[in-house]
């Protein structure tokens, strides 16, 4: 088959098929049972079991008549986006992000709150309040509501159903066991599925999902400067227990490389840019303790040069890390995201100069880097873009 996805997560058979076909009517509806047979390498008559099934259970409709290239005039066929709602929730450097969507991933209502704290208490109540604010927003569609999906930070261990969240202790952070059942608290409240998953590695699958071509079979997406999600040939690999993609190595000893090391997850811009400006003096015109992050990004993209020489020290050292990850994968696409790609065009520069410096040659060349397309929205579409694949495979089961 030639479009898979998630193929190492213990998926039937049939629901396999029935993600490859209603991914390829999802992406490129209008389309004949001919034509998704040649995409996606099942033979026709296979298609048109699913997809009488499909039909039936009306997440599918036949549109209208296809040119004849002889013989019958081939009916269309076409997602009923309106089948089936999936509410997404994610975390990004400044904000908790919450979204409704229907089975495209069009986002029909949003929800954004400022965070209060970076802290494992601090974010499992923005995700509990952004549940909630969604859904009071979305009761036209309540009973349609298939699931709710979950992007958080730290080391997510699928098997055992944890999270390893880093908190920061003065300088330095340590990983603790979150012991909040999140996602028994959040079923037993909204009587709704949940699935919880790393925030990078829906990003990741969020940019596959909703906003790439299906023919990108190896992505990274490094999420600001901590973690990464990783999709390999069109699948996004998790690793043995589904921890794959922390790229720093975490240890109480200073032994590791520079590049291996754990930074803050926006790189350490904003405190760089205190720093330098408290450095200025009486020549600065705000205190240091008065700017955000925000308004580093802003300054950036304005061209004001302090700005500048952070983002773009803190991209060269992120492009350091990419470099390596890019001779060590080989992707087609590295994205920026998570809200560090909004510091704008210099930090990007700065990341493709290094990996064109760092990288070999055949690698660096192949390789596009890009900031997020989905921006902002990227961890909690992924997330939604996830209970929609669950929505598509259990289909027939």
């Amino acid at each position: 088959m030639k479009e898979s996805y998630f193929k190492g997560e213990n998926l039937s058979e049939r629901s396999r098929k029935n993600l490859f076909i209603l991914d390829a009517i999802r992406r490129r509806g209008p389309i004949s049972k001919t034509d998704i047979s040649s995409l996606i390498g099942l033979n026709v008559v296979t298609v048109t079991n699913y997809v009488d099934e499909f039909l039936r259970q009306k997440i599918v409709f036949e549109k209208e008549f296809d040119v004849s290239k002889g013989g019958r005039r081939p009916l269309l066929l076409d997602l009923n986006k309106s089948a089936g709602y999936a509410v997404g929730i994610g975390v990004n450097l400044m904000d908790t992000i919450g979204v409704v969507t229907d089975l495209s991933g069009k986002i029909l209502h949003k929800v954004k709150r400022g965070k209060s704290g970076s802290g494992c208490r601090e974010v499992v109540d923005s995700i509990l309040n952004t549940a909630s604010a969604l859904l009071d927003e979305a009761k036209i569609y309540r009973q349609k509501i298939k699931g709710i999906g979950i992007g958080i930070g730290g080391v997510v261990d699928a098997s055992r159903e944890k999270v390893r969240w880093p908190e920061k202790v003065n300088d330095g952070y340590h990983y603790i066991h979150v012991t909040v059942p999140l996602k028994d608290i959040l079923e037993r409240e909204f009587h709704l599925p949940v699935i919880i998953d790393n925030d990078a590695t829906l990003a990741c699958f969020g940019e596959q999902w909703v906003a790439l071509d299906s023919e990108i079979k190896n992505l990274l997406y490094l999420y600001s400067g901590v973690g990464s999600g990783i999709m390999i040939n069109r699948e996004i690999y998790r690793g043995t227990t589904g921890c794959a993609g922390e790229v720093s190595v975490h240890h109480d000893k200073k032994e590791s490389p520079y590049f291996l090391e754990r930074w803050e997850a926006d790189l350490g811009i904003l405190a760089d840019y205190r720093k330098r400006l408290q450095w200025k003096k009486g020549k600065a015109q705000v205190q240091p303790s008065d700017v955000n992050l925000s308004g580093v990004f802003e300054a950036a993209r304005q061209g004001e040069e302090l700005a500048v020489e952070v983002v773009r020290d803190a991209g060269r050292r992120l492009g350091l890390r990419a470099a390596y990850l890019v001779n060590f994968l080989n992707p087609e696409m590295v994205i920026i995201g998570g809200g560090i790609e909004e510091a704008g065009i210099a930090l990007i520069e700065e990341v493709k100069n290094a990996v064109s410096e760092w990288s070999f040659e055949e690698c660096a060349n192949s390789v596009k880097i890009v900031p997020s397309r989905l921006g902002e929205n990227g961890v909690a579409l992924g997330a939604a873009s996830v209970v929609t694949r669950q929505v598509f495979a259990e289909i027939n089961e």
